[in-house]
Formats: structure tokens, sequence, C-alpha cells
């Protein structure tokens, strides 16, 4: 069994979840200014990664842009992969490929905790995906764990590149945002982007080293 095996009822049922659809997770979350030459960038890429409708040419040319800006937004402070295989828990299916992951962590020769965001590119159905990112959520829970690095909440996110829903796993309770968001909020959704990887904490935890 992989990540892309599971169905939502079925993961409700082997671990016990409580999962909550009606709330709009990030509503306070200000929108951040666009770097123009990210926006420039998208207007080319976008259209093109669409038409080709493949979730490759959405990674590389939509998802892959945004999240090394997220990256450099934060300084660098996090760590980002592409196609990687996370077998976190072969014994209860949480094995298999994510499209991107990002962690808490400057390393980037491998994978290290805390994980943050599991993002899964889809062509056109943002609902089947959601059961394989909330699988790879739950590996990253317990990935944290082992290394002793629990967060409050690991956070997903399945997008079509034009369309992107969040997730938020605290617990054993996932919350799906109920919100939706679109390309054309880029501000918004790197606001969303930077406040699941903590970048306020981030920050403050470097000055507080240089101090």
């Amino acid at each position: 069994m992989a990540y892309s095996d599971f169905t939502l009822p079925g993961l409700i049922a082997q671990f016990q979840l409580t999962v909550i659809e009606d709330q709009e997770l990030f509503a306070e979350i200000e929108p951040v200014a666009v770097p123009p030459f990210l926006d420039d960038m998208l207007r080319e890429s976008a259209p093109l990664a669409l038409a080709i409708n493949t979730e490759k040419a959405r990674s590389e040319m939509i998802l892959a842009p945004i999240l090394i800006e997220l990256r450099k937004l934060t300084g660098r402070r996090i760590s980002l992969f592409s196609g990687v295989d996370f077998p976190v828990a072969p014994e209860l299916g949480l094995t298999g490929y994510c499209d991107f992951i990002v962690s808490r962590s400057r390393e980037q020769l491998f994978i290290a905790a805390p994980t943050l965001i599991i993002i899964e590119a889809k062509n056109e159905n943002i609902k089947g995906g959601l059961p394989q990112c909330l699988a790879a959520m739950l590996a990253a829970q317990i990935f944290n764990a082992r290394a002793g690095k629990e967060l409050d909440a690991v956070y997903g996110v399945v997008t079509t590149g034009s369309n992107w829903k969040f997730l938020r796993l605290t617990g054993q309770t996932a919350t799906i945002d109920l919100r939706e968001y679109y390309l054309n909020e880029l501000g918004g959704m790197l606001g969303v982007l930077l406040h699941t990887v903590g970048a306020d904490d981030l920050m403050q935890a470097d000055q507080k080293i240089a101090a």
C-alpha cells in the first residue's frame, strides 16, 4: 500500500481521525507582495503548464517557482524537496513518493525533521488528491515524532496549479480548508504558505542565536 492507495474513509478508520470541513483556516492571514519577476514568470509558465495538462508540467512550471520564492522569503531557512521517496511507515501503508516536501531545516541533502508541508500536484481533481496528501501528512507527523521534533500542526496542499486546497493535521484532527485559493490570488497564497512554515518563528529564532 502507498499514499496514493488510501481513501478518506480508509484513513479515518485506520488512524481514528476526525475530519473537519467547515472551517476557513487562514481568514486572518494577510497577503504579501508578489515579486514582479515571479508574477511575470507565472504569466508565461502557468498557461503553458495548464495547456500541457500533466502533473509534471504543473509541478515544474507553477509549483516549483512559487516554492522557491517561499524559501527565499524565509531567508533560506527551510528546505525543499521535489519528487522524493518518503517511506516512513510501510507497515501502515505510509510510503511512496511526494511531489514536494518542505521542512523547517536548512539541510538540503536529505529530509530532516520537522517536516512542515506536503504538497501534491494533480491534473484536475482536487478532491481525489486529498486522501493521498493526508496520508503523507500522517507520515510526516510520525517522522517528526520519531525525531523528537513534533509540531503543533503539519500542513498539506493539493493543487492543480490554478486551484489550491490547504489541509491541517493537529493530533488526530484533520481540517480541510473550506476555502479554495486560486493562482490569481498569489499574494494570499504566499501569505498562507509563510504562515504554515512559521516564518516569523524562524526569523525570531535566528535573531536569538545572533544575539
